[in-house]
């Protein structure tokens, strides 16, 4: 009797016949970029190309930290810390990067403001479109809406849009998000994950929990 397995994280491609589909973390070579398993993003595009059309002004030493199972639609821009300018004189013009005797002052394009890593939880769902900008803490299980616009952190397990991004509304109560949080389905067994996949994508917050406690 043959026994179903998960499909393999180290594919490129994952869904037959879909181009468009493509596995981040067997995808990502630069080492500022980390991804973890299962997560993916859609582009009919440009799909591989994610690292540098999705990543711009990615100079470091900033990061961008994404987990596993999350799901990105096309257009999904991450902003980094390279994109900012210096606000601390009169002109915000980074006269030093186009030359000439402007060059000699390359101090100011130095020590620019930075709010360090970009960081997405597990299990994050982020629409077409939308646009993360530089050092935001996207929460586990978040849904970011298309053309959302994020500029401060987002809670675990909150649905947010706009411009700026706010809380639409959360998805589970206090109680329910700390346990979702704390039994982090994700970092099961990928065999566990596989037996009791119904009660991740179908369940309620107890049939979760009723899983976790199973082998």
């Amino acid at each position: 009797m043959s026994v179903l397995r998960a499909p393999d994280p180290t594919q490129l491609h994952p869904v037959a016949g879909q181009q468009r589909v493509v596995f981040l973390k067997p995808l990502i070579t630069s080492p500022l970029i980390e991804v973890g398993e299962y997560s993916y993003y859609d582009d009919p595009d440009h799909a591989t190309e994610f690292e540098t059309r999705n990543v711009t002004h990615h100079y470091g030493p900033d990061r961008l930290l994404v987990g596993k199972f999350c799901a990105f639609a096309t257009g999904v821009t991450f902003v980094m810390n390279g994109a900012n300018h210096r606000m601390n004189g009169v002109s915000t013009y980074p006269f030093p990067i186009v030359g000439g005797a402007w060059g000699e002052h390359a101090d100011l394009i130095s020590d620019l403001p930075s709010r360090g890593d970009t960081v997405v939880g597990n299990d994050v769902w982020i629409g077409g479109n939308a646009t993360i900008m530089p050092g935001v803490r996207i929460g586990h299980g978040a849904i970011v809406s298309t053309g959302a616009v994020v500029t401060k952190d987002v809670p675990d397990y909150a649905i947010v849009g706009g411009n700026p991004a706010t809380v639409i509304r959360m998805r589970y109560d206090a109680d329910e998000v700390s346990q979702l949080v704390a039994f982090a389905w994700w970092d099961w067994p990928i065999d566990k994950i596989t037996t009791h996949l119904r009660a991740i994508a179908d369940g309620s917050v107890a049939d979760l929990l009723r899983a976790n406690d199973k082998a």
